[in-house]
């Protein structure tokens, strides 16, 4: 016989498993993301795996704290995640305007950069090594260097 929720035997903590066969059922709820909120710096994004700290939920209370490698290839890295998240919000929020100007800022940040680091260091994606030679497989790679410093 089954016993109601209520009942001092039915322990439905999320640790037990299954529910008893009169849970309940569940309704999720989405809320929706606020417009205007404060954004972390590209590399704690990265580091955080969010832009917006109100969407910067710990984990059973496991929070990152790891940043992005300093280093030329890791600012890359953090403006191409800023650049990917704010394009996942401007899917939702088309109409802000502030947003919007913030995504091409980082594209263009990203776009400066990215050049800069391949004229100094060599190709990033495959695409980029043609040319008068195919420099993709010349040593050294990005990471032997830690992260393009020489």
């Amino acid at each position: 016989m089954n016993k109601p929720n209520n009942h001092p035997d039915n322990d439905c903590g999320y640790k037990c498993g299954a529910l008893p066969e009169c849970a309940p059922l569940a309704v999720a709820f989405v809320p929706m993301q606020e417009e205007s909120t404060p954004q972390y710096k590209p590399a704690e994004a990265l580091a955080r795996g969010t832009l917006f700290p109100g969407l910067d939920l710990p984990w059973k209370n496991v929070v990152n704290q790891t940043g992005a490698p300093d280093t030329p290839l890791g600012e890359l890295q953090a403006l191409g995640f800023v650049i990917h998240e704010l394009g996942l919000y401007l899917d939702t929020h088309c109409d802000d305007a502030e947003a919007l100007e913030l995504f091409n800022k980082y594209v263009e940040l990203y776009k400066t950069g990215e050049k800069r680091y391949v004229e100094r260091y060599g190709p990033i994606r495959q695409m980029q090594a043609g040319g008068e030679e195919y420099t993709w497989l010349c040593a050294p790679w990005p990471w032997e260097y830690g992260g393009g410093m020489k």
